[in-house]
């Protein structure tokens, strides 16, 4: 279900009386109404610079220094992915190995048969026919989802020359009392952060984009929580990503690591050739005996 500009969430446990389930619902309601009619009165000047106030303590409480020198990350975790009716399809465990803007290796855990890698306008993927060159469109998509990253966005495009600001509001999401914060870059993209009040971290990020192919617009949600200190980063340990209000995946991280200076030749198509060499016969001989056995089958 696609969530309109305005986003309120009120938890009504079982038992309570309509009159309260009322009071609730009207007091979520005027605070999101409040927020309103604070961004309407704002001159421009005015709700940039709230805007750049809400992100600068955010930055603080996740660490600061810490949370901007963040040069690399490498993640061990579980994800889910879902189909288009929001079914389960798959589930699997991965090491990932991130050097923004543009470097990202992903492996499946524990064979480590599958790997994907990203360097700039280059891509590579080993399966399980080898390696291959990535299509133009996945390396679009990377490409994109790096303009869209939230850390990305917090560390490096905010100081983008082009990027505008705007103070959105108070509001209630999930329970939180929240700020949002709107940024506008020069692709015309819009990022609409929310920003939890009392922790100042940040719980959800929206993201509107039009399709370049079909010029249909699109948004994306991407929700963050756990949040637990790891080497003085303040980083969400869960995060679950909708588009056009269908769930696409959800992860689970169980180990980050940051500023661990993974070797560049992660990051090339050799390095995939290398591995190939050491699981690939072990695959074909796998695919033999399959087809052996499905003979003697039929």
């Amino acid at each position: 279900m696609r969530l309109k500009r305005r986003y309120i969430a009120t938890g009504l446990a079982l038992g309570f009386g309509l009159a309260l389930g009322f009071g609730l619902a009207l007091a979520a309601a005027l605070v999101s109404v409040a927020g309103a009619q604070d961004t309407v009165v704002m001159m421009p000047e005015q709700s940039a610079a709230k805007a750049k106030e809400v992100i600068a303590q955010s930055i603080a409480a996740m660490g600061g220094p810490l949370y901007v020198g963040v040069h690399d990350t490498t993640y061990e975790g579980r994800l889910s992915q879902f189909g288009h009716s929001g079914e389960l399809n798959g589930f699997e465990k991965f090491l990932d190995f991130e050097v923004p803007p543009d470097k990202d290796r992903q492996e499946n855990l524990p064979k480590r048969n599958l790997i994907e890698v990203f360097n700039g306008k280059e891509g590579w993927l080993l399966d399980r026919g080898g390696v291959q060159e990535e299509g133009e469109d996945a390396i679009e998509r990377f490409a994109l989802d790096q303009k869209k990253d939230l850390d990305n966005v917090l560390r490096n495009r905010i100081h983008e020359k082009d990027m505008s600001f705007h103070y959105a509001g108070p509001d209630v999401v999930d329970m939180k009392e929240v700020e949002w914060v709107e940024l506008t870059d020069s692709d015309d993209r819009t990022i609409r952060i929310a920003f939890a009040k009392g922790t100042h971290l940040p719980v959800r990020k929206i993201v509107t984009v039009r399709d370049p192919r079909t010029r249909l617009r699109t948004e994306e949600i991407e929700y963050y929580s756990n949040y637990h200190p790891i080497q003085g980063v303040t980083t969400p340990f869960q995060i679950t990503r909708e588009k056009n209000g269908i769930k696409v995946y959800q992860v689970f991280f169980d180990k980050i690591s940051f500023n661990t200076n993974p070797a560049p030749e992660l990051f090339t198509k050799q390095s995939l050739d290398e591995r190939w060499q050491k699981v690939g016969k072990s695959e074909i001989k796998k695919e033999e005996r399959q087809k052996a056995r499905d003979n003697c089958k039929n």
